[in-house]
């Protein structure tokens, strides 16, 4: 089942490197997403709360685009993705390209659909609260 995990996953991120955020089709009715870290951390549950909390990230920034870089299978149903991120913050002006950051996404999954994702920005942050290494 992992397998076709890491192929969920990546239908999902692939959009996101063109900006598009739109479809939260993958998302189970009462996924839970959590931004663990960063300038603005929250919980949110439902698909409701999971677009209004995205929406609050995305309006800070002009032209957010999330690069993956890679898609690790950490068990049968959890997949962790860092992902590069590039935009232009609106208040601060902040080129994140410029800034070289990785964060990551975890997925959580059961019966194909998403049923929890932690947003980290800092890919350390997610190394430690997973228990991994290198």
């Amino acid at each position: 089942m992992s397998r076709e995990n890491v192929e969920i996953v990546r239908s999902i991120c692939e959009p996101w490197t063109r900006g598009d955020f739109s479809s939260a089709e993958w998302a189970h009715d009462e996924i839970e997403y959590v931004i663990a870290d960063g300038p603005a951390p929250g919980r949110w549950v439902g698909r409701a709360a999971l677009a209004e909390g995205w929406q609050a990230f995305l309006n800070a920034w002009d032209d957010y685009r999330a690069e993956p870089e890679g898609y690790r299978e950490l068990d049968a149903e959890r997949v962790l993705v860092p992902l590069r991120g590039t935009g232009r913050g609106k208040a601060s002006g902040v080129d994140l390209a410029q800034m070289a950051t990785t964060g990551a996404n975890l997925f959580e999954l059961r019966d194909g659909k998403v049923t929890r994702m932690v947003t980290y920005m800092n890919w350390d942050r997610a190394r430690a609260d997973l228990g991994l290494r290198e």
